[in-house]
């Protein structure tokens, strides 16, 4: 009866906004448009400035962190925020139809995704910020520095084949030994979960049926609809040669060599595609979710890259 009533899923999801607060964000939503609004978590709004009071601190760079295809945002950058946040002004939103971002728009692209976020950092006053996405937050951030150069200051696109063809799809599908794509990215029962789990995740771990279902319900059974519009409205990986072309900004690829989800070989395809600008970051005995298999390593990687490099 206790298991029934129990959510671990809730549990956790309370933990960590407990964390973000800690870490000096907070929970905000912003109508982007007229058909469109955006949660996220970012900085706390700060006061407007008295009559003759001293100028307010200079804010710092600000990084936009980009969800994949799953639970939406802290679930998937839980590690990163505490050590990321005294370094930047980190904004993670949820993209449209994930968590509470939602739009009455038809559009179901990942432009139209980038476009949401760009015009949330707008909204929100923020006019320069390097992007990071992973999986399918990872077609987003290359669509945003495609569209806005003059905004987007670097680029890190982590475990996300944006070069990918109409044949990955089909060779995605053998590996899952699944039908649709759907069947692999929303699962709907324990055993759909798993074989996710063993395809984005290098350690092998046993999970009770009771956990699992709890997290379908939580965080996979909301808006299912709509995400499995977001999976066949993706403009991206519809053409071979893939229709992608190199970024002016440095950006930086980071890759688990054990990915099978998108595949190694994707990883040194997207960096030999995306020119002189472009550099890969393998990381060993880690799958799909580098940043949580291997936070402290993904960390180091990350912050070499936005403030060393």
């Amino acid at each position: 009866m206790v298991v029934s009533c129990l959510s671990f899923v809730s549990l956790y999801g309370s933990f960590l906004r407990r964390s973000l607060t800690a870490s000096g964000l907070s929970a905000q939503s912003i109508q982007v448009d007229d058909y469109t609004t955006i949660h996220f978590w970012g900085p706390k709004p700060e006061p407007k400035p008295k009559p003759l009071s001293s100028p307010t601190h200079q804010r710092k760079s600000s990084l936009v962190l980009l969800h994949g295809f799953g639970p939406h945002g802290v679930w998937q950058w839980r590690q990163q925020v505490s050590f990321l946040a005294p370094h930047f002004d980190l904004y993670i939103p949820d993209l449209v139809f994930f968590g509470e971002s939602t739009t009455k728009s038809s559009e179901r692209s990942e432009i139209f995704q980038a476009t949401a976020i760009g015009k949330l950092m707008e909204n929100i006053g923020v006019n320069k910020y390097t992007v990071v996405g992973t999986s399918y937050g990872g077609f987003v951030a290359y669509r945003m520095a495609e569209m806005w150069p003059e905004r987007v200051e670097k680029v890190v696109i982590a475990s996300s084949g944006v070069n990918m063809k109409p044949k990955d799809n089909g060779e995605l599908l053998k590996r899952a030994n699944v039908g649709k794509i759907e069947e692999l990215m929303l699962p709907e029962t324990a055993v759909q979960l798993r074989t996710l789990m063993r395809l984005t995740v290098s350690t092998r771990v046993y999970v009770p049926d009771f956990f699992l279902n709890d997290f379908i319900d939580k965080l996979y059974c909301e808006n299912r609809k709509e995400k499995m519009e977001l999976l066949k409205g993706l403009a991206l990986g519809k053409h071979d040669p893939p229709n992608i072309s190199p970024l002016p900004q440095k950006v930086l690829i980071i890759w688990g060599d054990q990915d099978n989800i998108f595949l190694l070989d994707m990883a040194k395809e997207l960096k030999e595609i995306l020119g002189n600008n472009a550099s890969l970051e393998v990381m060993k005995n880690a799958s799909h979710v580098p940043q949580l298999e291997q936070a402290k390593n993904f960390n180091r990687i990350l912050y070499n890259f936005l403030c060393v490099s």
